[in-house]
């Protein structure tokens, strides 16, 4: 209940962005981890065909964030938000409609870079509008994001059942419902005029040593976040036998956020300056990886429904911690991203932080599934576990060092108190 009343306290604005990632999630979640499938067993493609396919998606997406970052500075981030949702939409319908690889490929540019465009573009406005609150808004962002990251799977799996042009016309829908409520709800808001080109604002922004290095240390986050939808449920599927099991994965962690989340981020601001958090944070992301190596290692199968039950136990509690993790340090790093420079410059500093970071995590997760691939094939199951209990290590260490060294930019002060009026003359003030 606490969390619905904090919710109520926030500006419209905020809320429907809250919700707005909800539908975000579950539409793209009900598609994107499908969509390979589709390509192989539906429309025969070979794997190198559907490679890049998803490739150029990413590409699009990871590679132009700070175009939607630059553009929500300079142009308002309502409507780059807009046109966001409404090139997914579209980029969605392509993927039910089309089944030519030139198709395919206009409906994997449009839809990642829609996602370069309203990504950036909405944690601005959400940072922006939140003000002091930034901290308190982003966690409740985690709670709804990881809310649609549950449902997207589980209405992805029903709508399988039908075919993946249902999937794909369903995902399609939900994005034209947000375009529609976010030109109808989002007001607009007016833009201060930068002062220099868009190339000046880049240089300011990579002239910031301190906010690169922060955001290369948040590759740590962004790889072993990833996890939750490569080696943990993979782990969970390998120490019970079952593929079911990987979706429990995802409900800890849905349950986690749902109950602790905003609770947990309002605790720690008041305990502390936050990149003492976001080290602890990624510090226990990197123990998160510890527990499920102890079963996932170990060699043969289950004995029956009880030891399943008893081997995927550390599995869980791993997620569990990475979770725990992520709420820890999340809703802060998104809180100091912004805080790094002007307020002229977030969407700027929001899309350059998610593509230095993003292309590290990419190295990382390719990293990972070599590790993976290695341990299967060299009798050495342990060697993914151990490398992402080191990179979160790393990150943790590299976010201790710019602390250290004064490079993190100070916690926003508490709003003072108005002044109490003046007591009218010849009474004595109540």
């Amino acid at each position: 209940m606490k969390t619905w009343h904090e919710i109520r306290r926030f500006p419209p604005a905020v809320r429907l962005l809250l919700v707005n990632q909800l539908g975000v999630n579950t539409g793209f979640y009900l598609l994107i981890p499908y969509l390979a499938t589709h390509l192989t067993e539906n429309l025969g493609m070979s794997a190198a065909v559907v490679g890049v396919v998803l490739g150029v998606r990413n590409l699009s997406q990871q590679g132009l964030f700070v175009i939607g970052g630059s553009a929500s500075d300079r142009l308002g981030a309502r409507g780059v938000i807009i046109a966001g949702c409404a090139l997914r939409t579209v980029g969605f319908a392509l993927f039910a409609l089309g089944d030519h690889l030139a198709v395919l490929l206009a409906a994997s540019v449009l839809s990642g870079f829609a996602g370069a465009l309203f990504n950036p573009a909405v944690r601005a406005y959400l940072a922006q509008e939140a003000e002091e609150r930034r901290a308190e808004a982003f966690a409740l962002f985690n709670v709804f994001a990881t809310t649609g990251a549950l449902i997207g799977p589980l209405l992805g799996s029903a709508l399988l059942l039908v075919d993946f042009r249902a999937s794909a016309l369903t995902a399609a829908g939900i994005f034209a419902v947000l375009t529609v409520a976010q030109a109808l709800v989002l007001p607009a808001r007016r833009v201060e005029p930068s002062g220099g080109g868009v190339l000046a604002d880049w240089r300011e922004v990579l002239g910031n040593r301190a906010f690169l290095a922060f955001a290369l240390a948040m590759a740590g986050l962004f790889t072993l976040e990833s996890q939750l939808y490569l080696l943990l449920p993979d782990g969970a599927r390998r120490a019970t036998g079952w593929d079911g099991a990987a979706g429990l994965v995802l409900l800890v962690g849905a349950l986690a956020h749902l109950m602790f989340q905003l609770r947990l981020t309002r605790a720690l601001k008041r305990r502390g300056d936050q990149g003492r958090w976001v080290a602890a944070g990624l510090g226990l992301m990197a123990l998160a990886f510890l527990p499920p190596a102890l079963v996932t290692t170990a060699s043969g199968g289950p004995d029956g429904a009880a030891d399943a039950a008893l081997r995927v136990l550390p599995v869980l509690a791993g997620a569990l911690l990475l979770h725990l993790g992520v709420m820890v340090a999340q809703p802060f790093v998104m809180d100091m991203v912004p805080a790094f420079g002007r307020p002229g410059l977030t969407g700027t500093h929001f899309g350059i932080f998610y593509v230095v970071s993003g292309v590290a995590a990419a190295v990382g997760n390719a990293l990972v599934g070599w590790a993976m691939d290695t341990g299967r094939h060299g009798a050495a199951a342990w060697l993914p576990w151990a490398c992402c209990a080191l990179a979160g290590l790393a990150s943790a260490l590299g976010v201790v060092r710019l602390h250290r060294l004064g490079s993190l930019p100070a916690p926003p002060a508490p709003a003072a108190p108005a002044p109490a009026p003046a007591p009218a003359r010849g009474r004595t003030p109540a």
